[in-house]
């Protein structure tokens, strides 16, 4: 894999979320898939959001009234489930200005998953994705 952790968000979330869980998560020693590191003008949109999720180990989906209500991010979301199986967790999420109920009443299969929560700051959000993802592959990647 080209990647540890691949940052699903909307756009209207990038300053406040994705790019400081990007900095935070890189300071951990992961190796993360953020668009705005990846994409250059002229590129295909589908094609290089296809090969992150692809090669990425997880997905780090920040869940916002916003990102439930466009439709890159249901689409990544889509196809992160379409990678996980009962013995592999792929979907790592993080809310965002939202809560269980709200999540419940849009999303009831995502309610269902412990989550991070940007309320308790992105730095703390950020270390509990790596001990995830760097307990899922030990110390040597």
């Amino acid at each position: 894999m080209d990647w540890d952790v691949f940052i699903s968000y909307a756009s209207e979330d990038r300053d406040d979320v994705a790019v400081p869980l990007f900095g935070a998560m890189v300071a951990h020693g992961l190796r993360v898939w953020l668009d705005r590191q990846e994409l250059r003008i002229g590129d295909s949109l589908r094609g290089k959001i296809d090969f992150g999720l692809a090669r990425s180990r997880f997905g780090v989906v920040v869940l916002s009234v916003d990102s439930l209500e466009k439709r890159w991010p249901m689409l990544e979301l889509g196809a992160l489930l379409a990678l996980e199986r009962e013995d592999v967790k792929v979907i790592l999420p993080v809310w965002h200005g939202i809560g269980l109920s709200d999540l419940a009443r849009r999303s009831p299969l995502l309610a269902d998953r412990i989550a991070g929560d940007t309320a308790d700051g992105v730095a703390e959000v950020a270390a509990a994705i790596a001990d995830v993802v760097l307990g899922e592959s030990g110390a040597c990647r």
